[in-house]
């Protein structure tokens, strides 16, 4: 991978996890843990997509320094 496509996800990656981290504290989802005891799909998504773009930008780009 070249440092601009790591990069890339890095910050694509911290953005996810923002929205996610937004999405966690909403009204939609108090109901849902209300009810199911579990956040909505689309948190758990936006949370987990943000957490797999980050470390493998990360990893790119700390295998692009060799």
């Amino acid at each position: 991978m070249t440092k601009a496509i790591s990069l890339a996800l890095i910050v694509g990656g911290v953005v996810l996890l923002y929205f996610g981290g937004q999405s966690f504290h909403s009204f939609s989802n108090d109901v849902s843990r209300v009810f199911t005891g579990a956040p909505t799909n689309k948190t758990i998504f936006l949370i987990a997509g943000g957490i797999v773009a980050t470390i493998a930008g990360l990893i790119g780009l700390a295998s692009s320094k060799r």
